[in-house]
């Protein structure tokens, strides 16, 4: 995987022992990868997926699994925490406009949460890029934007 980021590394990424709910969640995953890599797709190509994320404080979008070359831009800012397949927990500020672009050849992925960690509304979009090294995994219907009537 390549990772360019814009800014900073993470202030604090550390192997520690998760949370029982967290490593049951991890593990339900691992047996049925979550492509929904935010909570709302709000627009779909023959090219690319475009998410937000918002989170309240407190608020978390459970483990999905990257496996399509993408970005995100913090919208908003905020403080995070992620699980990281790799068995990391990573704490991070992220400042508004801050980007991170990823790139995953054939076979890899990425599985993570991420929990804000702070006392505002914490707000991302992504761009997935349909044509990557790896096949874009199905979405479930339900998540596509409905046509306006």
């Amino acid at each position: 995987m390549t990772l360019t980021m814009v800014d900073k590394q993470p202030e604090a990424a550390m192997k520690s022992p998760w949370p029982p709910e967290i490593l049951a969640e991890f593990e339900r995953e691992k047996n049925s990868p979550n492509p929904c890599v935010g909570n709302a797709l709000v627009s779909e190509s023959d090219r690319v997926r475009v998410w937000t994320i918002r989170l309240k404080p407190g608020e978390r979008i459970g483990f999905h699994r990257h496996v399509l070359d993408y970005f995100w831009t913090a919208v908003s800012g905020g403080r995070g925490r992620q699980h990281v397949h790799d068995g990391t927990t990573v704490e991070y500020t992220y400042a508004p406009g801050e980007t991170r672009h990823e790139t995953y050849p054939r076979g890899e992925f990425k599985v993570h949460d991420l929990e804000n960690l702070g006392e505002k509304d914490m707000v991302f979009m992504t761009v997935e890029f349909l044509q990557s090294a790896n096949q874009p995994l199905p979405l479930p219907e339900s998540v596509r934007p409905k046509a306006a009537a």
